[in-house]
């Protein structure tokens, strides 16, 4: 009995610290779309870890910090006029997973991107279509 007052007491003392790294990366995510939909090089690259790899699972593309920011050159005029609605869909173990609408001008896209945050920057993100309209947002 004593054993399982200790360990009730350690969880409930650490219950605050986990939900607030969930708000940290939730935060951290907000800032992402934020970012990425005016194409501000400046704060996606203090989002981004050094060494962080981020996966586009429909191009079959792997890219580093440097060819990301690099790419988002061509981003920026495909981004232009658009709109990005994203939802957590779960969080845990240091990876969000996020359910992302993109309003281009002339047309939408539904994607699951998933997010890596360790020290408040993204190690690691990938990102797959899942529906070729934004219907089932």
């Amino acid at each position: 009995m004593r054993n399982w007052r200790a360990i009730t007491f350690v969880v409930a003392a650490l219950m605050p610290t986990l939900t607030a790294a969930r708000a940290d990366d939730g935060a951290i995510i907000d800032r992402w779309y934020s970012a990425l939909l005016v194409a501000d090089r400046t704060e996606l690259s203090d989002l981004l870890a050094d060494d962080v790899r981020i996966k586009l699972e429909d191009l079959g593309v792997e890219q580093n910090k440097q060819e990301f920011i690099a790419s988002i050159d061509n981003w920026q005029g495909a981004v232009a006029g658009a709109a990005i609605r994203h939802r957590i869909a779960k969080s845990e173990g240091g990876v969000t997973t996020v359910i992302a609408c993109y309003d281009f001008p002339n047309n939408d896209m539904l994607m699951q991107e998933t997010f890596s945050v360790t020290d408040n920057r993204i190690t690691a993100s990938s990102q797959a279509a899942i529906a070729e309209s934004c219907d089932g947002y």
